[in-house]
């Protein structure tokens, strides 16, 4: 069950990202709003959605530099080692344990005049706002409810006789099997695919073709299960932004050959030991 969630839930994923491009319902802003609020409760460790749609404008905009905040934030750019792996999926502990870096790059940054003062009055509201009611109180209960049932399960604490835990457990546990474990490995798999296929570092300022690699290598996909083949169609999405994610996988295979001829990278695996470098010439 956890699985077969994680996978439907990886379509909510490619629907909000559609939703953020105004490409369902633009014109009717209930529906518009409602189908964001039904693919955000379904995913409640993400980003708050309306959010999201600001930052991920300006990762089409900024793809692969330091106030790439949307790729950032799912470990794009971090060498490769046990903390990333730890972080990939989980926002709220990236942010806890990268907070003082990524603070200082961006501070750089706004002194540099790359990041302007409506820019971090958002990144401001978005670390403030950005992952409640849901993602901050769910992630923090899942580290209690794992550490609870570990204890119990190894006889190190003895919940079975007491009826308080055991209400509380019957709640609980029916969330954490819907609603956030799935999300968990669903976010695992596409942090992972989208941090490696997205290129950081020396990117040119708005080079579609230096900006991401097709990730579409045979050992991708489990991952690609729980993200929709992102790692193959998204890179299509950065050449032919307003076009839908069901479409992209209809012309994944013409639009390949286009992209290969023309120098977008594929599978480059090596980017891996660069902590996502490409190896274009040095901008």
């Amino acid at each position: 069950m956890v699985f077969w969630i994680a996978f439907w839930t990886s379509i909510l994923h490619e629907l909000e990202h559609d939703l953020i491009h105004g490409l369902y319902f633009k014109k009717n802003k209930w529906i518009h709003n409602f189908m964001l609020f039904f693919v955000w409760f379904f995913r409640p460790l993400t980003l708050n959605p309306w959010m999201r749609r600001y930052w991920h404008n300006y990762h089409h905009q900024h793809s692969g530099k330091v106030v790439d905040i949307e790729e950032r934030g799912v470990t794009n750019g971090e060498k490769w080692s046990l903390k990333r792996l730890l972080i990939t999926p989980d926002l709220v502990l990236g942010f806890l344990l990268r907070f003082h870096r990524l603070q200082k790059e961006i501070l750089d940054e706004h002194r540099k005049g790359n990041f302007s003062d409506k820019d971090f009055k958002k990144l401001r509201q978005t670390i403030l706002f950005g992952l409640l009611p849901f993602g901050i109180p769910l992630t923090f209960y899942f580290y209690f409810w794992v550490i609870i049932h570990g204890l119990t399960y190894f006889n190190l604490l003895d919940l079975g006789q007491n009826a308080s835990f055991q209400l509380l457990d019957s709640i609980t546990s029916p969330i954490m099997f819907v609603f956030v474990i799935p999300n968990l490995i669903r976010q695992f798999c596409l942090h992972f695919i989208t941090s490696n296929m997205h290129y950081y570092g020396n990117v040119e300022d708005g080079n579609i073709i230096q900006q991401t690699q097709v990730l579409n290598v045979w050992w991708t996909w489990p991952f690609q299960l729980f993200c929709f083949n992102f790692g193959s169609t998204h890179s299509i999405h950065h050449f032919i932004v307003m076009e839908t994610f069901y479409n992209r996988q209809l012309i994944a295979r013409r639009a390949h050959s286009i992209m290969k001829n023309n120098g977008v990278h594929f599978n480059d695996i090596k980017s891996f030991s660069r902590a996502n470098r490409g190896d274009f010439e040095v901008l």
